[in-house]
């Protein structure tokens, strides 16, 4: 009888290991990850490269993914992330009064790596692109196709903040540098196709002769080159971009007159947050801030960036 009963609780034993080593084997970091609602396709492209990161890693993680129109929609979205368990966010707060609960939850014990959008928040981690360096290295990308002489149009988003003051400063301090000559000529726009075919609809109208346009975005860029097929024009030699789009990426070996690049800012970045996410979860101490180089994409090489699964962005 003690025979049996020690083979018995021998079993039980072991079933026992099993179950917790199974257990161990299968769990899982809970992931969540906030985004806005899709205001831009490079937005969009946030949201969906995210996704697609955690899917990637899906013996490891699981998520669950919420889109906002405004803090308040977030916020409530971060509480319900908290209920579910999560233990690290990946946040894209584009909306001002996301300092506090985002603070609160790191003071709760998770995680939160912010895409892109730097905030004050004590014990955050951050991982964005450089805008500055996005304007250098398309200065640099124009001079090299027309020289340093002509006229150059820069097409700035004041409503945009930081993010065409640092894009612009990259690029007229480089200019100032390498090609000093460059007349540059500023018309404010907006980071969407619709204002680039339009204001520059009007800009070639008011200007005969045009080398090249440093366009932030290639959402504007797409708008532009409408508008430069529309008016019939040759003069133009080069056109920048920032951004990352998928159709823009197409466009490049299409125009083989006009030299078409994109300074990347990608949404693709939105993958080394959720890395980072991981990283800190497993104990690792990534570093604290994580700045993304600007790579230039153009028809020598947007092969090797086009996802024929993208469909958002």
């Amino acid at each position: 009888m003690k025979k049996i009963l020690a083979v018995v609780l021998a079993l039980t034993l072991c079933l026992g290991l099993f179950t917790l080593t199974a257990s161990a084997e299968t769990a899982k970091y809970k992931i969540g990850i906030l985004a806005p609602a899709v205001t831009h396709g490079w937005v969009a492209g946030v949201a969906y490269n995210a996704e697609q990161r955690c899917q990637e890693l899906a013996d490891t993680v699981e998520y669950k993914l919420y889109t906002s129109n405004n803090a308040e929609e977030m916020t409530t979205q971060l509480d319900d992330l908290k209920t579910w368990g999560a233990q690290a966010i990946v946040a894209f707060p584009q909306w001002e009064g996301m300092e506090v609960p985002i603070q609160a939850a790191i003071d709760e014990g998770i995680v939160v790596v912010n895409f892109d959008i730097q905030i004050n928040a004590e014990g955050i981690y951050l991982v964005t692109g450089d805008n500055e360096s996005m304007g250098v290295e398309s200065a640099k990308y124009i001079v090299e196709k027309i020289g340093t002489t002509g006229t150059v149009v820069a097409l700035p988003v004041p409503t945009s903040g930081s993010v065409s003051e640092l894009r612009m400063k990259g690029f007229t301090d480089t200019m100032k540098e390498i090609a000093p000559d460059v007349q540059i000529i500023e018309y404010a726009t907006a980071f969407t196709r619709e204002d680039g075919l339009k204001d520059f609809t009007d800009i070639l109208a008011a200007n005969p002769q045009i080398d090249a346009v440093y366009s932030l975005d290639d959402e504007t860029s797409i708008g532009v080159l409408q508008a430069i097929s529309d008016a019939g024009r040759t003069d133009i030699k080069a056109i920048t971009g920032g951004g990352g789009s998928q159709e823009y990426f197409k466009m490049m070996p299409e125009n083989e007159n006009i030299w078409i690049c994109s300074a990347l800012y990608s949404p693709l970045m939105v993958k080394d947050a959720v890395d980072v996410a991981i990283s800190a979860l497993n104990g690792e101490n990534p570093e604290a801030v994580k700045v993304i180089p600007t790579t230039i994409v153009d028809r020598a090489n947007c092969a090797d960036y086009i996802d024929p699964n993208n469909t958002v962005y």
